[in-house]
């Protein structure tokens, strides 16, 4: 039996200690006929699954809700809560940097670097990417270069501001993702988002090799070894396989009436990755790299800053995260919050603790949401929202969360503009969650609509059916922030 919708507004004066007193937003008699109505159906459509159902206020107050402490697996509206801890502790203009450190001195006449020297990475998701913003290895060497080096010795060392300078799958998340390009290696040594894309076209005749045509990021083609063939017509089956050595083996078979053929896969070993790309940048600037012999690490004194590339400010990596979805980009916000690779679920499990008080039932094993063993319920979801905005400096985060008709969010578009509604997704096979602002005439409301079970797609049309319900004559939430709570912030929506 699907659990009956009841409206908690005096019970939560009486367990999470809301005063009452005025207020100005409410659900209208008709509105909660129709929510009621709503829920009804979707309970009818999900009925081999739990709901965990919260609409609220930004003053915290619950106008109507289902199950709001039972606690759920989020998916990915967990990167909701990590986008807020991380800039609770570094600030939204905080920037990721990659540099090459050094101990030594340059010889002004050769150009040589004398010393040891070190590629030390911040974990920056937005390192190296094709046809995305972000910073580059070549423009690094390139400022390098700028310094007036001209040669490096010695292999290549790689240090890091967050822990062990590695990159791994993380234990917490399924076996079954290992290899999935949404759930590549996590941690500082991450470029192209820990992925490789190539595009060949067929050869010349039937039975020839594929060519190699554009390979990314700049150097990878040293990696990729080719073993497709080339048939007759159009279609395509190919596959990178993974080589021991850090490389990719092309396999399968490319129509030889095709133009191109893209593929892409994860970058296995993302340290050896990165050498051979940053063996490339260095010479596209000039620079010189004699590998053998020379120094091979730092000590532990402060090493000097040779050349620095950095991300655009914090609020703008999230706001790419949250619309994207960006697993790995999450996660990497999340190690670079607490300059550790391994405290950080449980740091930001006590954030949102702190954030929503006695009422949360919260249990985060990772940042981006993809480990089934989170818990979260739809009324923590529901107060954090409504609370942290009102912390100092935060008031604009709503809008760091992807606009209706944008990133994940593109399917919510019919019946509303673009702006009425800032929220976060959450997809796993048996999880469909959204969580987020809606804004109104009379302020905003905050809903979290989380549903466990085997109906997920089925769930998922009826979350966008009730966003839909509620704002039907939404307005744009920029506006409202700056009417009812006067936010500052410089996050702005993409």
């Amino acid at each position: 039996m699907a659990p009956r919708p009841v409206a908690t507004l005096v019970v939560a004066w009486l367990l999470f200690g809301l005063a009452p007193h005025a207020h100005s937003q409410e659900l209208s008699p008709r509105e909660r006929a129709e929510v009621d109505a709503w829920f009804h159906r979707a309970a009818d459509r999900t009925p081999d699954g739990s709901w965990g159902v919260v609409i609220g206020s930004m003053d915290g107050r619950v106008l109507w809700s289902v199950n709001p402490q039972l606690e759920l697996i989020p998916a990915s509206t967990a990167k909701v809560f990590t986008t807020g801890f991380a800039r609770a502790r570094m600030g939204g203009g905080a920037r990721i940097t990659t540099r090459v450190v050094g101990e030594g001195a340059l010889d002004s006449v050769t150009g040589r670097w004398r010393g040891s020297w070190a590629l030390e990475l911040g974990g920056d998701p937005t390192l190296e990417r094709a046809g995305r913003a972000g910073p580059s290895l070549r423009e690094l060497a390139r400022r390098l270069r700028e310094r007036g080096v001209r040669e490096l010795e010695g292999p290549l060392t790689i240090t890091s501001r967050t822990g062990p300078a590695h990159s791994r799958f993380p234990s917490v998340w399924s076996p079954e993702f290992e290899g999935q390009l949404f759930a590549p290696p996590v941690g500082p040594v991450t470029l192209h988002e820990n992925t490789v894309s190539l595009t060949f076209r067929p050869g010349r005749e039937v039975g020839s090799p594929p060519t190699l045509v554009s390979a990314y990021p700049d150097g990878v083609a040293r990696m990729v070894r080719i073993a497709a063939t080339t048939v007759a017509g159009s279609r395509r089956r190919l596959s990178l396989r993974s080589d021991p050595d850090g490389g990719w083996t092309l396999l399968g078979r490319v129509g030889i009436a095709r133009r191109t053929a893209g593929v892409s896969a994860v970058a296995h070993d993302p340290s050896r990755l990165l050498a051979i790309v940053w063996s490339a940048a260095l010479e596209r600037a000039g620079i010189r790299w004699l590998r053998p012999g020379g120094p091979v690490g730092l000590s532990h004194r402060p090493a000097s800053i040779l050349a620095q590339v950095e991300s655009a400010p914090l609020d703008s990596v999230a706001i790419e995260v949250n619309r994207r979805s960006l697993n790995i980009g999450a996660e990497l916000l999340l190690q670079h919050a607490t300059g550790n690779q391994t405290a950080g679920p449980a740091l930001l499990t006590r954030h949102v603790r702190q954030v929503v008080g006695p009422a949360a039932r919260v249990s985060l094993v990772d940042g981006s949401g993809l480990s089934v063993m989170n818990r979260m319920s739809a009324l923590t979801q529901v107060l954090y929202l409504a609370r942290y905005p009102q912390q100092p400096g935060h008031g604009r985060f709503p809008l760091l969360l992807p606009a209706n008709g944008t990133g994940t969010l593109r399917r919510l578009r019919g019946g509303m503009t673009r702006g009425v509604v800032h929220a976060k997704t959450g997809t796993l096979d048996d999880v469909a969650a959204l969580t987020g602002y809606l804004a109104r005439q009379d302020g905003v409301l905050v809903i979290s609509l989380m549903y466990n079970g085997r109906r997920a797609r089925n769930a998922r049309a009826a979350e966008w059916e009730l966003f839909r319900l509620l704002g039907a004559e939404g307005v744009d939430l920029g506006g409202v922030l700056e009417t009812h709570m006067g936010g500052t912030s410089t996050a702005r929506d993409e």
